[in-house]
């Protein structure tokens, strides 16, 4: 009987304490804006826990929590807005309330040599100008917005994109004379893209909270994913990126 019941006790601490290690793959749902730091966030966790493996789904923050509603297989939500992350949490979709892990802000992209003369948020209402914008439904968009709202300057925008890389490609290959990007964004088009700053900048600054979500199919690595992200060595990453710290 004592045999018996130390197997028992040894079985039940075997299963009491799931998820103390992150093992198999790991899949994210992230802004587009996080893209650089978090792959490379992605490659120090998949060296720091073998055998895991950190898969990327980037996009537009409202389309990605869109997603996650409609039952997308996700272990990890991390949104350029608080919005969006509500909008899953809300419906009881997130594990672990959602915690702000950086902050970005918006500034004007134009192409290397700024050809079309870019100055300010007043060259976007110009007819004259070719303008790219982010779609007033993601975290971008309605940053933007609330620049131009400061600035009282009214947007004719000739393309409207549903996430900010859609933006500075644009911008990158000439084919607007200016858009408006995530500050972090300028640091993956070195070279083909100039970033100016404006005075309603402090308008755009955004949050990005971040949670393992309730149906994760590894729950285990969802947590020791947010926890790296929001690690000593993962707020230096992310500063290097251009982020602010929370």
């Amino acid at each position: 009987m004592r045999a018996l019941a130390l197997a028992a006790l040894l079985v039940v601490a075997g299963c009491g304490a799931p998820g103390t290690t992150a093992a198999g793959r790991v899949t994210v749902f992230a802004a587009a804006s996080l893209t650089e730091a978090f792959t490379r966030l992605g490659e120090d966790f998949e060296a720091a826990h073998p055998g895991v493996e950190v898969a990327f789904n980037f996009g537009g923050s409202s389309a990605l929590a869109q997603q996650i509603g409609q039952g997308a297989p996700a272990d990890v939500f991390a949104s350029a807005a608080p919005a969006n992350m509500a909008q899953v949490a809300d419906a009881g979709g997130t594990a672990a309330e959602p915690v702000t892990f950086a902050r970005n802000r918006l500034v004007i992209a134009v192409p290397a040599g700024n050809p079309a003369g870019i100055t300010g948020l007043a060259d976007f209402a110009d007819d004259g100008a070719k303008i790219a914008l982010c779609a007033a439904q993601v975290p971008c968009g309605a940053a933007a917005e609330r620049a131009f709202e400061a600035a009282g300057v009214t947007a004719r925008p000739d393309t409207v994109e549903q996430d900010v890389k859609a933006v500075l490609t644009k911008v990158r290959l000439g084919e607007v004379d200016a858009g408006l990007v995530y500050r972090t964004d300028l640091g993956s088009a070195a070279g083909e893209v100039e970033g100016i700053g404006f005075p309603e900048a402090d308008r755009t600054v955004t949050d990005y909270p971040i949670a393992p979500l309730a149906k994760a199919r590894n729950a285990a690595g969802a947590r020791a994913f947010v926890d790296h992200v929001r690690s000593d060595r993962g707020r230096a990453v992310l500063a290097e990126a251009g982020f602010d710290a929370p």
